[in-house]
Formats: structure tokens, sequence, C-alpha cells
């Protein structure tokens, strides 16, 4: 960096540090507690560097990074992107910022940083890699970076060998337990105790014979020779291919044409680079719920805050609308919705848990006797929440549980900018009432619409038998910060997957307009196939379960008693690319040495069936077959498998039910 770069980036830096001052003591205000955040001032070329590092400085050195820097650098080029920032998940959490940016922009990416901060503190997907321990990742990337690089400057080693054998295991880095917590492949290894030796110890022992006889005989030895040989490996499916090939895979030899042990830069390779693909799994599993959940707290703090100042507001709202209306699955969009609508279904569940103890208010009379708009009327902040008048700061009363009463004291003697940040008066309860989400014009009518079945679902489980008077004296009631404490909750425990599951209602997806679609084979094209929540969110989870990617277990590691390997596909109801199936099993021979299969299952249409459905104006049904994919090193073969042989991974409808039993218990 030449010392005018220099100078530009300490002028920037200096310009932010209110702005991120205030970011982190806002978002504490609101209920976050993120990782303190370090920030950094980056030229566009080392943004795009840290974009294909994924958010880091040093990285182990292979080709994959400069194509992905190329790609990026080409998408802003030529395609009109704009990188706003990028943060990682560690404690302290770095951010960088692009010093291009403006400051609209700038204070976009600090509001937004400081929630990815605070969930990445609290979800407890991301506590899995680390035992629960604040994470040091930049510092073990950079371990790991020196190891690999010290590995291709061997002159023993060939640097092409180590770079094929990272092209190798990035292949299947996906191919991990993400349930559980990371532990080293070596971790389960059980000790390799062959029977010889346990005779050949107890001769050693110089035990009398009339013990060895009775305990260790001959048949016992036996006995254990035969479970020994018979025993699978692995005894279950193995979900973690890496560990697995670490503990059990060999290394085919070109040279000599056959399967030789692994060397040990080999197994170590093979091991950093299984830690990093636990390290991001975390990221991968949350994408919605950690993009929507900055995206919801950035939104509030930019916006309904006037965090972005009058001059700023425009160029934000262009900001945000270019994130949000991004083409595609949007995980910023989807997520933000999703978090709002959990929002008002928790803030409305609790006005209706009041209403319904009013005396003469029941399910059934629920839309006759409560006038809405009142109610409404009646939710609203006090005034003297909602607006804050600097020249009455004594209206406010320091004992009030929504009052900062320290912070108002700095006020009131000229100490804190009130104008500019009114928000500091206020505690996490006032900020709730402040923010209320069923006041807000987008939500006024979210009340009025409660079912009757969700009345009557509340009524059968409302235990307390205090009752209110009228319906004022009900609202006065209502706690402000139920649809946010909920929000905490769901924060800490879910992933996109159990996220998408739980929440995503037909009332959400008619509210947001989605739908499927299919490309139907009787007309050639995509066409919209259902608006059915249940369909909509098939569809979703089966682009997050397993990351999307294709679920793969170990079944066999002596398959047909030939030290051959067999693969299983969970199937789904999607079917394996046959292309990149063939490409990754040649990357699972390297791991193995020696031949490798798979069993699937695909979907078969007849010709005439087609030609039916066509005339018919009908989808054909397929005929789901099983498959048996086998790669020796040289030649692929496809064998047809009795359905019994592929029953245990086929699905009964989409499988997409990851929830870890262990963790939730």
């Amino acid at each position: 960096m030449s010392n005018t770069d220099r100078i530009t980036a300490q002028r920037i830096a200096e310009s932010l540090e209110e702005p991120v001052d205030e970011a982190a003591n806002l978002a504490r205000k609101l209920g976050l507690r993120p990782y303190a955040v370090n920030y950094w001032i980056v030229d566009y070329d080392e943004m795009n560097e840290l974009i294909a590092y994924d958010g880091f400085q040093t990285r182990y050195p292979h080709w994959r990074w400069g194509m992905k820097y190329d790609r990026q650098r080409k998408q802003n080029q030529f395609l009109g992107g704009k990188a706003f920032e990028i943060v990682n998940n560690d404690d302290p959490a770095h951010a960088f910022l692009q010093e291009s940016n403006s400051l609209a922009d700038q204070k976009a990416v600090i509001t937004h940083v400081e929630a990815h901060a605070d969930f990445f503190a609290h979800n407890q997907w991301f506590g899995l890699f680390s035992g629960g321990r604040t994470p040091n990742a930049a510092a073990m990337l950079a371990r790991h970076a020196d190891t690999i690089a010290d590995y291709m400057a061997d002159p023993e080693i060939e640097r092409e060998a180590v770079e094929r054998w990272v092209d190798t295991i990035q292949c299947l880095d996906t191919n991990i337990d993400r349930h559980r917590a990371f532990a080293s492949a070596s971790a389960d290894e059980p000790a390799d105790i062959e029977i010889d030796d346990i005779a050949d110890q107890l001769a050693e022992l110089d035990l009398e014979s009339a013990v060895v006889e009775e305990v260790f005989d001959d048949e016992w030895l036996d006995a254990q020779r035969a479970e020994e040989e018979s025993a699978t490996v692995p005894p279950e499916p193995e979900a973690d291919l890496l560990a697995f090939f670490w503990r059990h895979g060999m290394a085919y030899d070109d040279e000599s044409g056959k399967a030789v042990e692994m060397t040990d830069w080999q197994r170590d390779v093979l091991e950093l680079l299984r830690r990093e693909a636990y390290y991001f799994a975390a990221q991968r599993m949350t994408k919605v719920m950690n993009e929507g959940w900055a995206a919801y707290w950035e939104s509030m703090m930019m916006g309904e805050e006037a965090f972005a100042g009058t001059d700023e507001f425009l160029s934000y709202a262009d900001h945000q609308a270019r994130v949000l209306a991004s083409p595609g699955l949007n995980p910023y969009k989807l997520g933000k919705e999703l978090w709002e609508y959990i929002e008002n279904t928790v803030n409305r569940r609790e006005v209706c848990e009041r209403l319904l103890r009013v005396e003469g208010v029941t399910w059934r009379n629920f839309h006759d006797v409560v006038d809405f708009a009142a109610a409404q009327d009646a939710l609203d902040p006090d005034p003297m929440v909602a607006a804050v008048d600097p020249d009455r700061l004594d209206a406010l009363d320091p004992a009030d549980p929504r009052v900062d009463g320290e912070a108002l004291a700095e006020a009131t003697s000229g100490e804190v900018d009130i104008e500019r940040y009114p928000w500091k008066l206020f505690t996490y309860q006032g900020m709730a009432e402040r923010h209320y989400s069923l006041v807000k014009p987008q939500n006024r009518g979210f009340l009025a619409r409660t079912s009757r079945e969700e009345l009557e679902r509340v009524s059968r489980y409302l235990f307390d038998d205090s009752r209110y008077a009228t319906i004022e004296d009900a609202l006065a009631d209502v706690e402000y910060a139920a649809g946010w404490d909920r929000l905490f909750e769901i924060r800490e425990s879910h992933n996109d997957v159990t996220f998408l599951d739980e929440f995503l209602t037909q009332e959400f997806v008619d509210d947001n307009d989605y739908f499927t679609y299919e490309f139907t084979r009787t007309t050639g094209d995509y066409r919209a196939t259902s608006t059915d929540y249940e369909d909509v969110k098939k569809k979703l989870l089966l682009q997050f379960t397993n990351f999307g990617k294709p679920t793969i277990t170990v079944h066999d590691g002596n398959y047909n008693n030939r030290n051959e390997l067999l693969l299983a596909h969970h199937y789904n109801g999607v079917m394996l690319d046959l292309e990149r199936t063939r490409q990754t099993l040649e990357r699972v021979f390297n791991l193995w040495g020696r031949p490798v299969n798979l069993k699937t299952i695909v979907k078969e249409l007849d010709d005439h069936d087609l030609e039916v459905a066509k005339r018919r104006q009908r989808e054909p049904e397929p005929t789901e077959r099983g498959k048996l994919i086998r790669y020796d090193g040289m030649d692929f073969s496809v064998e047809d498998l009795p359905w019994e042989a592929v029953e245990d991974i086929a699905a009964t409808d989409v499988d997409y039910d990851t929830k870890p039993d262990e963790w939730l218990a």
C-alpha cells in the first residue's frame, strides 16, 4: 500500500469511528450481544481478494482462490455487482469496508455486521465447531496456510501432487457429519489390536496354563478372530466421508498402479481441510437465518432509528433495495421476511391471549366484539417513547423501566445528542415498545385477520384464570417485547432447515407471494405448479438439506469381500447428476485406491408413457429404480439393483428432517 493509500484509509477510518461506536451501542440497546468487531478499510482489489478467500486475509496456496477472485472482479465489472462488506465468524470478528463506498453504504454495512456478529456469538450451530468456546479462526486458517505452503515448498514433494490432493479433498468437503460437534478424525479411532498379538502378550505374561486355558482358551481366541474378520467397516453408515478416509483410506499410486498407504503429508492435509469444512459448515447451514437476521436489524437501525442521516436515507434505500431485490433464491429477502413474520405472529398471539381473557370475549365472537382499529390505537407506543422531545426531557421518569435513567441524566446535562441518538434514552423494554411490530403501517391488518382456527387453538391452551374487565385493560397489559424475546430464542437453536420447517406457514406464503415451479415434460417449459405452503417448504428445504448437495454415506469398506468401497446416495426425490457423479467417484478412487461403488435411485421414463401423457395434458409418472455405479480406476459401469438393495436409501416423500437429537435433547 502506498503512502497516499494509507493516508486515505486512515482518513476514512477516522470518519467512521463514531458510526462504529454508536452502531455497537444501538445494537446493545436492541438486545443484541455481538462479538467485538474489528473494522478494516480496504480498496477494491483487496475486497475482491477477501471475498475469494471466504472472508480471511490468509489461506493456503491454491489455484481456486485466483479463479474466485477473477470471477468476483468480472461480476463487479460486467454485471454491475457491488461489494458492500464481508465479515467472518471469529472473536473478535473482522469486518472489511470498501473505501470507495459512500457513507450511507458504510453505515449500512456496520449495522449489518453488528447483527452478524451477534448471530455468530449465540447460534449453537457455530458452537458445534468450537465446542462452545469462542473461535480463533483467523489464526487456525493461517496455520493451515503455512503448513500446506511448507509441503508445497518441500523439495521431496511435488507441488502439483499437493494441489491435486487438495482438489480431491475439496470435492468432498460437504460430506461431513454437520450435526455433530467437530472432533479429530483420530478421536474415535479404535485401537488396532491383532488377535495374534493378544496370544503373544498372554505368553509374555507367564500366567499359569490353567488360568490361560480357563479364561483365554483357543476357542475364545478363534471366536475373536472370526468376529474381527466378519466385522463390517463402518459398523453403521458413516456420514463423515473425510474422517472415514483418514482412518481407512489409501492413496492410489499412478506409478505402481495400486493402493498405497497415505503419506504423512497427505493425511495431515486431509485433516486440515476437514477441520476447515467443519468451521464453514455452520455458515452454510444458517445462510437464510443469518443474512435475514442481519438485514432485519440493519433495516431497523438504519431506517426506523434513523441511523442513516436525512441526507443519506435515499442512498441507503437504494442500497437495501439492491440487496433485497437480487434475483433467484435471495437469503436476505427470505430470511428478513420470515423473521418479521415470526415477530408478528408472536406479538399477535400475545395480544389474542390478553383479549381472550376479557369478560365476554371468546374465540367464537372475537371478530364481532373487538374493534380492531381501536385496538391498534391502544397498542401504539407511548408518545413519549415513540418520539423524544429534547425540550421536554423532564417528562420522562428515570424510574420507568423503559427509560435509561443514567442516559437521561447525561442528556439533561447536555452530554448526549438526543436529536441524533434519541434511542440512548431507552432500555430494551422501551426500544421494544418503540418498535412494536403490530402498529407499523405494513402490519396494521395482521391482528384483524387472525383465523378462527388460531383463536380456538390459543383459547384451548389458556391456563391463566385471571380475567380483564375491558379490552382496554387487556391491551394495557400486553408485553411489547414478546416478539423480540422469541426471536432471540430462535436465533440460538435453529438452522435453515429447522427454521423453515417450523415457521414457514400458508399465511406467510400467501402474504409474500411464494410459489413452486417445475419443468413440465408435456409442455417442455417451466410452469408455476403450487402455492401450497407444504410444496413451497419442500422445494426450499431441498436447497438447504446438506447445503443443497447430495447426501452420501459410506456403507461398506469391504464390499463383496473385495476391499471395494460402497457408498450410498440418500435419495430425496432428486436424481444425481451423472456427469458430476463420475467426476466425484474419480476423486474418491484417489482416496481409496481400489474400486468404488455408489448405489442410488434414478427415475426412468418410457417414451410411450411420455407420448400418452402429452396427449392427455398431464405429467407422466416415472419409475424409480435402483442403480449401482462402479469405477475401477479405468472404466465406469452401471448395473441395476433390486429394489430391496436400495430400499434403505429411498425417500417416502422428501427427506429434509435434519434436526440433531443429540443437542436438542
